[in-house]
């Protein structure tokens, strides 16, 4: 049974990433805003369905079954018919309001056209309302990012202060640690020198960039000589900083325009012995014979990822694993024990931050997809300064800026800084406050 849950998870979660950027490349902002918004609310009834009946209900059962079965069907579906809805661009710029106040509503043939028509008082107050909220909730995304990933700093120390201080190889355990410190600031520099790198870096940026290093620095230093941190906690924290900085610098692409590759002179000998080449021409000529739709269908897979960016992926997977984690953590924390990070937050904990989880939890579909439609809408606006991008300010959408980006660094830096402050050198504490140790 786990192995199906593994798989359905695996499959919800590349369908997700591939068909909702898919969406919007090829049906425009306003389609890829309708099929994000109707998969939320697809997922959002199922989650609702599974909270409002029993569990012991047969007719829940059957069908909470039914819903799940149905998804694989419902996710095309929906994409089709969000790509030969709104994949047409209305030509009236003027929304519901305006045309129904400027006398001039008898350009619609029909009540229902002006109600359900292109650009409509029902297109209005869904796929509009759904532009604002994740408008609006980006900086919500993005302060809880960063809150997040102090509480997982934090706790990666603590358990790590108790692997060296109270497990019985603390010398090896405190070794290891500090080559793994080690390896994270190094890769950290290595990418903050790559930013350093990039020609759209201006003076107030480097000095943006100048004051946050320094900061870190700063705070990293004053965590490990005060005791109230340690190599693990700094390492993290710098290289969350610079994760920071490079989101905001670059889309993880070339900086610059890469050449045409040069050709390459023909080898004396072949790459690989003659039987390696061999199987090697064998098996295309096997693919080759494979029937035409399977080709198309990879050709399709190919083209879907492609649209998909790196930078999209990695911050996504970044904040789904510090927001899950936080969900964790938090329980933990409340309960000064450990054993708590391996139970699932649920709707019967006694208090409310355990059933806020609890929901959380339970709503999780519907939060990812969201999470993830926030930073593709982030990512277009940011790309929307060149040539490429100006198909999303066209279409309605706004021009990126960095500042809640900035915002998110300093307000990092300074509850760490009151932790440090605020916090007392206690093993006994925090996470793992109720771990044996013989």
């Amino acid at each position: 049974m786990w192995i199906i849950r593994i798989l359905s998870s695996i499959i919800f979660l590349t369908s997700t990433v591939v068909t909702i950027p898919l969406a919007f490349d090829v049906g425009g902002r306003a389609c890829g805003l309708a099929f994000s918004l109707s998969l939320a609310s697809f997922y959002f009834f199922y989650s609702v369905l599974r909270l409002a009946t029993p569990d012991t209900s047969r007719f829940r059962w059957f069908l909470v079954k039914s819903v799940a079965a149905t998804q694989w069907i419902v996710l095309p579906s929906l994409l089709i018919w969000s790509l030969n809805r709104f994949s047409v661009e209305p030509t009236d710029t003027r929304g519901w309001v305006e045309r129904t106040f400027s006398g001039k509503r008898a350009e619609d043939t029909s009540v229902s056209q002006w109600i359900l028509g292109p650009d409509g008082l029902a297109e209005r107050v869904t796929v509009g309302a759904w532009d604002k909220l994740l408008t609006w909730s980006t900086p919500a995304f993005q302060l809880s990012e960063g809150f997040c990933s102090l509480l997982v700093i934090q706790a990666s120390g603590q358990v790590t202060r108790w692997l060296v201080n109270r497990s019985g190889k603390s010398d090896s355990w405190m070794i290891g640690l500090l080559v793994m410190s080690a390896s994270v600031i190094s890769s950290a520099v290595y990418f903050l020198y790559r930013v350093t790198q990039f020609p759209e870096i201006s003076n107030v940026d480097a000095t943006l960039i100048g004051m946050a290093i320094t900061c870190a620095i700063f705070l990293c230093a004053w965590g490990i000589g005060s005791g109230k941190g340690n190599p693990v906690e700094s390492s993290l924290l710098f290289a969350y900083i610079v994760l920071c900085i490079y989101q905001i610098f670059t889309d993880y692409q070339p900086s610059g325009p890469v050449g045409p590759p040069q050709p390459s002179e023909a080898a004396d000998f072949p790459p690989f012995p003659p039987i390696i080449m061999a199987s090697y021409t064998t098996l295309l000529q096997a693919l080759s014979l494979l029937p035409s739709a399977i080709h198309a269908t990879f050709n399709f897979i190919v083209a879907a990822l492609s649209t998909v960016t790196p930078s999209v992926i990695i911050s996504l997977a970044y904040r789904l694993f510090v927001l899950y984690a936080s969900t964790r953590i938090i329980p933990a924390v409340r309960d000064s024990g450990a054993r708590t990070l391996s139970q699932e937050p649920s709707l019967e904990d006694s208090d409310g931050a355990g059933q806020i989880l609890g929901v959380l939890s339970w709503f999780s579909p519907s939060i990812l997809i969201t999470v993830y439609t926030s930073l593709l809408m982030q990512h277009f606006a940011s790309t929307s300064n060149g040539d490429s991008g100006d198909w999303w300010v066209s279409q309605g959408g706004d021009v990126g800026n960095n500042l809640w980006r900035w915002i998110n660094v300093a307000g990092t830096m300074a509850l760490y800084a009151l932790e440090l402050k605020l916090g007392k050198e206690d093993l006994d504490s925090g996470v793992v406050g109720h771990w044996k140790a013989d």
